[in-house]
């Protein structure tokens, strides 16, 4: 059977290259799955583009239109808190996104306006049928573009997957948990505080003591090839040598 380093980082990396693009399938997921990270990007003066492609009008008992102003104003806040350059919201209903020609030439116009060096998807085995209805979306755009030459990588959110890289986000744990706190409206709903936490201090599982707090990534090493492949492909290892 393989060993564990075959199947985990047993050491941390540095911060992929900028500009970067991440896509956010609700106004908070850019912040619990890698606020750290966007944070210490910010410090490097790395250039950081996020988009929120879901309204997230359904993420709360408010009302309606009330909620989707609500989470809007927390994404302003929260992105500027964690020192993102640009914002962009595609407005997308909430638990209806759709893979759709409109949405890959939406998403290929912002690529090649952006030019980024490295995008970041929710991982495609996410609960959370937005999650992965955005990764797919995003995937279909940079192989349809053919001349994407940047790097995607899966990012985590409400489960753990598959990964190959990690960051050190220790230093920066404390921040990202309060900006984590900007998103009031979310923290009523469930226990989101306790999940980041505990996401950030199990991928530290393979990494010395001192490191406190980590994000995982996967970076997908094949564009041409689709992403339930690679999935596949990585989950294969866990079995590999069974007789």
């Amino acid at each position: 059977m393989l060993p564990e380093s075959e199947l985990i980082p047993y050491g941390t990396s540095e911060l992929p290259p900028g500009p970067w693009l991440v896509f956010s399938p609700h106004p908070d997921d850019e912040t619990f799955g890698l606020g750290g990270s966007l944070i210490l990007a910010s410090q490097q003066k790395l250039a950081t583009h996020v988009v929120f492609v879901t309204d997230g009008a359904l993420g709360g008992t408010t009302e309606l239109g009330s909620l989707v102003n609500c989470r809007k104003a927390e994404a302003e806040q929260a992105t500027a808190a964690l020192g993102v350059s640009q914002i962009h919201f595609f407005g997308e209903p909430d638990r209806g996104l759709q893979v759709c020609n409109r949405l890959i030439e939406q998403v290929c116009e912002l690529i090649r306006i952006v030019g980024p060096a490295s995008v970041f998807i929710p991982t495609p085995l996410e609960y959370h049928p937005d999650h992965r209805a955005t990764s797919e979306i995003v995937w279909r755009s940079v192989q349809a573009m053919g001349d994407f030459s940047g790097e995607v990588y899966g990012y985590e959110v409400s489960n753990l997957a598959p990964i190959n890289l990690l960051i050190d986000t220790s230093a920066v744990a404390a921040q990202k948990y309060e900006v984590v706190k900007i998103y009031a409206s979310q923290l009523t709903e469930s226990k989101y505080m306790a999940l980041v936490k505990a996401v950030d201090t199990a991928r530290t599982f393979s990494l010395p003591l001192e490191c406190t707090a980590a994000e995982g990534f996967f970076r997908f090493a094949d564009i041409s090839r689709t992403l339930e492949e690679q999935v596949l492909e990585s989950l294969r290892l866990f079995f590999r040598d069974v007789k």
